[in-house]
């Protein structure tokens, strides 16, 4: 099973190419899912083909989904209410509403993230494309499975502080009894499972093999910037680019000279994207003369995005040689090297602090907080360099944590 997310800044035709994708996947034989989480709902004119909730059959090999919120909090529901319905009684607390539940902080985004994981998991597809829509939501998104680990681990044994609190038949569960006694087994239940499955989906999706980010863009120099700071942001919560989708290029053929110097300004910002994003391949598509709408445009705007290439397929090595997942770990003289790729970014613009056994990395406005391995946890920060597209981070042991012959 493939994921390939379609991501760009808004405006750049990011569902168009996903659709496209999709479409030139069925075509080759690939047994295709086309997946919207964007909310702006517009995959469906894309496609010119009504869409609901659940999957639409659009042509042999290609099914297509646009995800409802509000059908995937019903559809949950009655699991979560059967689970609390025991407790309510006994802590005198009105039941919880369906309409109420959508409120709850992070309560869209684990919906949401259950839903794609069901979808990657049920093996009935080949390829599973994913119209995420503008990079900043999509974002949110991906960094969710591991913000919700980390709040896990606050609450879960062996790390978390307040598993007193939680665990059936242990300290404060155990001693208040009664009505707030009854909620422990649930509730850690409920975090035990939630864990397990941010886990296991963080796992799927920064697996390169398996999951993979296609970006798209317009040909313009704020477009570019703009996806510098989009990749930095993916390479800093371990997320992997295997292309970049240069949409609405235009040709100076046949025009005048308005169109010959928009085409010549965007042939030279296809160099320097092209530049920026090497050995990441940029695939460059033309301004087509028409809205490509509906199965058959779609098919032709994806032969010329793709040409022989597979859509379904990981096009190309990421940015630095940066692989997404868990950091790289490796012995030095003084101690351990983590390190992992962080592309466009310079030494004034990062910032380093350790919370418990937990490395918080600030770049700008995206903040990522990185599970150190046991070794590490035993260890101090001594320094931290950019070596080209990789951060270095270097710990030396603290003699107060390790046992000495």
């Amino acid at each position: 099973m493939r994921c390939v997310l379609v991501t760009g800044k808004g405006g750049a035709g990011t569902t168009t190419v996903a659709a496209a994708s999709a479409v030139l996947a069925a075509q080759r034989g690939h047994r295709t899912l086309l997946l919207s989480v964007d909310p702006a709902a517009g995959l469906a004119g894309v496609l010119d083909h009504p869409l609901g909730p659940d999957p639409t059959e659009l042509e042999p090999g290609l099914v297509a989904q646009q995800v409802d919120l509000r059908r995937v909090v019903a559809a949950r529901w009655p699991a979560v209410r059967a689970v609390l319905a025991d407790a309510w009684p006994a802590i005198d607390v009105d039941p919880v509403e369906l309409e109420e539940l959508a409120f709850l902080p992070g309560a869209i985004e684990t919906l949401m993230l259950l839903e794609l994981r069901d979808r990657l998991t049920g093996g009935e597809h080949d390829i599973v494309i994913v119209d995420g829509g503008p990079v900043a939501g999509l974002l949110r998104l991906l960094a969710f499975p591991e913000t919700l680990s980390w709040y896990c681990r606050r609450l879960l044994p062996p790390d978390g502080a307040f598993a007193r609190w939680l665990r059936p038949g242990f300290g404060w569960a155990a001693a208040l009894g009664g009505r707030w006694g009854s909620l422990a087994a649930p509730a850690y239940d409920t975090v035990s499972r939630v864990h397990r499955a941010a886990v296991d989906l963080r796992a799927i999706l920064t697996d390169h093999a398996s999951t993979s980010v296609r970006l798209v863009l317009t040909p313009e120099s704020g477009s570019l910037s703009a996806a510098r700071g989009s990749l930095t942001a993916l390479a800093l919560h371990g997320y992997t680019l295997d292309s970049v989708v240069v949409n609405r290029i235009l040709s100076p053929v046949g025009g005048d000279a308005w169109r010959a110097g928009w085409a010549a300004a965007h042939r030279e910002t296809l160099a320097d994207i092209r530049d920026a994003f090497s050995p990441t391949p940029v695939l460059p598509v033309g301004y087509r003369p028409g809205e490509p709408i509906g199965m058959e445009e779609l098919a032709a705007f994806g032969a010329a995005a793709y040409g022989e290439l597979d859509p379904a397929g990981v096009l190309g090595s990421a940015l630095g040689g940066s692989v997404g997942g868990q950091p790289r770990v490796e012995r030095t003289e003084e101690g351990f090297a983590l390190s992992f790729g962080l592309p466009f970014v310079d030494g004034s613009s990062v910032d380093l602090a350790r919370l418990g056994d937990d490395l918080v990395v600030t770049v700008g406005a995206f903040r990522r907080a990185v599970a150190l391995p046991a070794a590490l946890r035993r260890c101090e920060v001594s320094t931290a360099r950019l070596r080209g597209d990789q951060l270095i981070i270097s710990f030396v042991p603290d003699p107060d944590q390790w046992v000495r012959a």
